[in-house]
This record gives structure tokens, C-alpha cells and sequence, in this order.
């Protein structure tokens, strides 16, 4: 499960990968999905939208999205994530508006969108060595440093933007209705999740009863409200840890955990190792 807020550091990440169930949520980044086989459904704020082999979406920064995975095929899709920084002209345009409808159908994708799609996961693959990590292949990130990669990774960025912008009705993101719980219940979480939060606060600041908000969690997100929690304050420890010098138990109190045993039993749970031999995992992935 992915967590409410992102914060993503890593300017460039590919995922090529089987679609499963994501809960919403929203990052800085702009985020590329292009459908390689079967079928998608996206859901951008309160509306879900179907995909299908082909079909292209974008999703604007600061957007909340999910995922869901409906029938007995399997789904596979690419998913490109990008930082503001690298967007360039296109930069302003994405903090002021936003999508009407996020999926471009497959006939009306322009032909040079699923190559640069392709050839941006031929080179995070290249720059990532999968084969030679113990991490999973979509783990980390890594913008390399090398000028004539990050030309070839701008431009292939630019092609796709330039060729689906125009395919796409945009309108203001303030006029995207942002009252709704779901709504409000990831942007409570992204801004106080490193604090002490509990469902009867939580529900006490958004004006509804534990109750209502308890239901949010198990119906929308398939998880309770601690598991959620917990999950978004994983995800933070794991970002501070690649891209900071913290140590665990720094990385550990920073993220809102109140107690190291919670903290690596909950660590253990997802990633099936412990904190440190993900992290011992992690340095020689980038000492590679």
C-alpha cells in the first residue's frame, strides 16, 4: 500500500510491474501510467476512470489518486513518476491546473508516448542493475549523474508531456471539489502523521465521529486507521534513510513512531527483513 502523502526525493522512478489495489494519495510528483496489458481502473479525486491496453493517463502534482484492479486479467502497466524540476516549460502549468479527465484512450495516444515510455524504463533499468541488488527492482530510485542520461531522460519527459497535454481538457485545480472526507482525510494525515495522532483526535478536527471516519479507512483504504498510520510513517522512514544521513533510530523517532519495537514489528511486517538489513541492503545497492 502506498502512503497518503509521498515525498519524493528521487527526481525519476519507473515502475514496470503488475497493477494492483493503491490507496489514495498524492506526492509532488507528475505521474506517467501507461497500460501494457489488461485492464485499470484510475480514480483521480472522486472520479474513477477505466483503462485499458493502451490507454495513456497523467496525473497532475498534488492530485490525490488510486488504483483498483477489477476482473480475472492481469493487469501490467508502466508507471513513470517525475519531479516539477524536470518538466520545465511545462512546470507552471501543472501547479495551476489539472485534467478534466486524466486517461487519453488508445486511439487517440500519440505513437511517440508509449516509445518514450519505454525507452525512459530502458534506461532506469540500465541505471538501477536490478539483477545485482537484494532489494526488489522497484524499490529505489537513482537519477544517475551522467549529462548525456539526464538529456535523454529530459527530452523523452518533454516528448510525452508536449504529446498529451493538448489531448487533454485542463481546467483549474481549485475548481476539483476538495471537501470531500477521502480528501480531507489524506491531507490530515500527510501533515501530521510524524505526530501523536489518534482516530478520536482525528475525527475530533475533521468535525465527524470515529465512527464515519473508521469506515473511510476500512472501505477506502482496506486497512484501519493504525494501519494506514503506520504504513504512511514506513514509507517516511524509508525516504529519510535513502536520501539522509539518519540513522535508524533517528530515521525511526522522526517519522511519529513512539516506541522502537512497534516501529521494527511493523518494519518486519512489510518488508519481510529487518530495518537493519534493509538498510545494509540499500548501501550496497548504491555502492554499486
Amino acid at each position: 500500500m502506498q502512503p497518503l502523502y509521498e515525498e519524493k526525493e528521487a527526481e525519476f522512478e519507473v515502475y514496470v510491474k503488475r497493477s494492483e489495489h493503491v490507496s489514495p494519495h498524492l506526492h509532488k510528483s507528475m505521474e506517467f501510467v501507461y497500460v501494457t496489458g489488461g485492464t485499470l481502473e484510475i480514480g483521480v479525486g472522486q472520479e474513477l476512470y477505466h483503462m485499458e491496453k493502451g490507454d495513456f493517463a497523467i496525473v497532475f502534482p498534488e492530485m490525490i489518486h488510486h488504483y483498483q484492479v477489477f476482473g480475472g486479467d492481469e493487469c501490467e502497466a508502466i508507471y513513470i513518476l517525475v519531479a516539477p524540476s524536470l518538466c520545465e516549460r511545462f512546470a507552471d502549468l501543472t501547479r495551476q491546473k489539472c485534467p478534466e479527465d486524466p486517461v487519453i484512450p488508445a486511439r487517440k495516444v500519440h505513437t511517440e508516448i508509449p516509445y518514450a515510455m519505454g525507452h525512459l524504463a530502458v534506461i532506469y533499468r540500465e541505471q538501477k542493475a536490478p539483477e545485482e541488488s537484494d532489494l526488489p527492482p522497484e524499490s529505489i530510485g537513482i537519477l544517475s549523474s551522467d549529462p548525456l542520461r539526464e538529456a535523454l531522460i529530459s527530452a523523452y519527459i518533454q516528448i510525452i508531456l508536449a504529446r498529451s497535454i493538448p489531448c487533454c481538457h485542463l481546467i483549474e485545480k481549485q475548481t476539483v471539489d476538495s471537501t470531500d472526507l477521502i480528501y480531507r482525510t489524506v491531507s490530515y494525515i500527510s501533515a501530521h502523521f510524524t505526530e501523536t495522532v489518534t482516530l478520536t483526535k482525528m475525527a475530533r478536527d475533521l468535525y465527524v465521529s470515529p465512527y464515519t471516519l473508521s469506515r473511510v479507512f476500512s472501505a477506502t483504504f482496506h486497512t484501519n486507521f493504525n494501519g494506514y498510520l503506520n504504513d504512511a510513517r514506513l514509507e517516511y522512514v524509508c525516504s529519510l534513510l535513502r536520501y539522509t544521513d539518519q540513522s535508524i533510530t533517528e530515521a525511526c523517532e522522526n517519522a511519529g513512531f513512539e516506541s522502537q519495537r512497534t516501529f521494527n514489528r511493523v518494519f518486519r511486517e512489510k518488508f519481510h527483513m529487518s530495518p537493519r538489513a534493509w538498510k545494509n541492503a540499500l548501501q550496497e545497492f548504491t555502492e554499486i
